[in-house]
């Protein structure tokens, strides 16, 4: 069994009884204990959970389904998000009208874009746009409403409208958690709709989702398996979420 997949057994396992075992999840996947020890301190330097004495329980702000603090997650899978970024900047083509989204991932896709590239990036937040300042051949559209905090996120009915009437060639979606049942999700409902809008103009769409997201749930539902075209992420994600992706004609690009 991958990684991957371990750990999103972890995490469903925790979801499921909030304490789970060492030894219970060691006999349950076929591996030492040790294996789980070793899965434990990774997934507890994720802020996935919190190591007992025999086993772990899961972390808090995933009991409550909030997002983990941007500073945190600023430098959390640091090489993943820019492997990441350089593998969904290898997808655009000069000249494209490009959507990047929200988040420390997505920040990585705008600081991946070749020096070069001249086209156009629309935007709902507001690291993004600074960071595409300068480049002389990008035109950057950016969208109004309410700002969050942190992320310098945009949304609300401002940035859905501002969303509705554009039509990007490919689109680069932040995510809270992937799952091969709940498909994509992720916490704040007013980005939510923003990114349904997104979903729905885009000619291509793109979910960004390092491996820790593999598993996770987020409060809110984005949308299903079938209604992007692929996952962008630096490690292979367990066959549940492969086979959910990939049974809707959708593809997985890694690095």
């Amino acid at each position: 069994m991958l990684p991957a997949e371990r750990h999103s057994r972890i995490g469903e396992a925790l979801r499921a009884s909030r304490v789970v075992s060492t030894d219970d999840l060691a006999r349950e996947l076929a591996v030492s204990a040790e294996t789980i020890r070793r899965d434990f301190v990774l997934l507890e330097r994720r802020g996935k959970l919190v190591r007992v004495h025999g086993g772990a329980t899961i972390a808090l702000g995933q009991a409550a389904g909030e997002e983990t603090p941007f500073v945190e997650r600023t430098g959390t899978a640091a090489e993943a998000k820019k492997r990441i970024g350089r593998a969904a900047a290898a997808l655009i083509h000069p000249g494209q009208t490009i959507v990047i989204d929200v988040g420390t991932t997505a920040v990585d896709v705008a600081r991946a874009l070749p020096l070069d590239f001249s086209g156009t990036v629309a935007t709902c937040s507001l690291l993004v746009a600074a960071e595409l300042s300068e480049r002389a051949g990008v035109e950057i559209l950016v969208c109004g409403g309410r700002l969050r905090g942190g992320d310098l996120a945009l949304s609300n009915s401002v940035a859905q409208s501002f969303f509705t009437d554009l039509n990007p060639d490919i689109a680069f979606l932040g995510s809270g958690g992937v799952d091969a049942v709940a498909g994509l999700t992720d916490y704040y409902l007013d980005e939510i709709a923003v990114r349904r809008t997104i979903l729905r103009n885009a000619a291509r769409s793109y979910v960004l989702a390092d491996s820790s997201k593999f598993g996770r749930v987020a409060r809110h539902r984005v949308a299903g398996m079938d209604e992007f075209d692929g996952l962008i992420t630096e490690a292979e994600p367990p066959p549940s979420i492969r086979d959910a992706i990939t049974g809707e004609g959708g593809v997985i690009v890694l690095p």
